[in-house]
């Protein structure tokens, strides 16, 4: 799988969760959908990183910025300390998400940590838990404190330039209404 710009570093360290998480902040609960979609797809096409992971990646991060732009509204340290929590545990979903694009196909019936559709849903649940645990949690968890460190740390100035760019790119053109004239 070629790498991808907007991808992960070393042990899931990439920045792109804490770039998604303040556009849905700063810009609106659309544009982070939006723009979590639109990241992965964009990244995937530019260096061939296309395959079935990709549908999976796109929603995933699409409900990543939409979920930061739909959190209540606070200030100052509130509002990053709000922000840190979300961003850790949305990295860690995000991560169990994508696990989802190839657990129920990976392992076949051989393994406890296999899906069964024989089984009941909380014996496969359980399952995707363990297998999340052996194979991307610490992937995750590094996700996860990239994401919440960069959020903290860089927040505040970022927050502000987006909200100052937003509101001079918020304009209105003045809505005109005349009388209808009368045909002949």
């Amino acid at each position: 799988r070629a790498r991808s710009p907007a991808g992960s570093g070393p042990g899931g360290s990439g920045p792109v969760c804490f770039r998604l998480v303040l556009s849905g902040v700063g810009l609106g609960p659309g544009l982070g959908c939006g723009l979590g979609a639109t990241t992965w797809f964009s990244s995937a096409r530019l260096t061939g990183g296309v395959g079935p992971w990709l549908p999976f990646q796109r929603l995933a991060a699409a409900w990543l910025g939409l979920g930061a732009g739909r959190l209540p509204r606070a200030r100052g340290r509130a509002e990053i300390a709000l922000l840190g929590a979300y961003s850790a545990f949305a990295s860690l979903l995000y991560g169990a998400l994508l696990n989802l694009s190839f657990w129920p196909f990976v392992l076949g019936d051989q393994t406890a940590l296999s899906f069964d559709a024989a089984r009941g849903t909380l014996e496969n649940l359980h399952a995707f838990a363990l297998f999340t645990l052996a194979t991307s949690l610490g992937f995750d968890v590094g996700r996860a404190l990239t994401t919440a460190v960069l959020v903290i740390v860089t927040g505040p100035a970022v927050l502000n330039a987006l909200r100052r760019a937003a509101r001079r790119a918020a304009f209105e053109a003045p809505v005109e209404f005349s009388e209808p004239t009368a045909r002949p």
